[in-house]
């Protein structure tokens, strides 16, 4: 029982989702290897399957030549982040080699990853990520770059 007068500190309600990361990947040494219907086929197979394989699900996504930014969201019994970023980019890259019949490296080690909060958190970096292709003049309009598009859903 608590003393008159006296509060208790605020909680905030336990999420009823894993968060929501934003991700920016680059290539190694910056290649302009990415926005080509081919390589977005690789990465969109990958990340499909991704849910029912190891527990991430990516929703909206866009490939600019040299670098990818994405949204996912890790399920309960989900791989660690670091092992599935490790394991998607293991599997594209053998894949876009054999493709390729390349064998330079494809991703640099590192990425970028971002926790978001809300809704609004992910609006203003979709708004953000859906403009590069205007921005360095590869598309008149965001909705016209072809190397784009959502695979899930991923509500706030």
């Amino acid at each position: 029982m608590t003393e008159p007068g006296h509060r208790h500190l605020a909680h905030l309600a336990p999420f009823a989702a894993e968060p929501v990361v934003f991700f920016t990947m680059v290539t190694a040494r910056r290649q302009a290897v990415l926005a080509n219907k081919e390589t977005h086929g690789i990465l969109r197979g990958i990340w499909a399957e991704a849910g029912e394989r190891n527990g991430w699900w990516v929703g909206d996504y866009l490939l600019m030549p040299d670098h990818v930014h994405f949204f996912a969201r890790a399920g309960r019994e989900a791989l660690p982040m670091k092992k599935w970023v490790q394991m998607w980019k293991s599997l594209s890259a053998r894949q876009w080699k054999r493709r390729q019949g390349r064998e330079a490296p494809l991703w640099q080690p590192d990425y970028f990853d971002r926790y978001l909060r809300s809704v609004d958190d992910y609006s203003e970096k979709w708004a953000y990520v859906e403009a590069n292709p205007v921005r360095k003049g590869l598309a008149a309009k965001p909705e016209n770059w072809p190397y784009r598009g959502r695979i899930h859903d991923l509500r706030f």
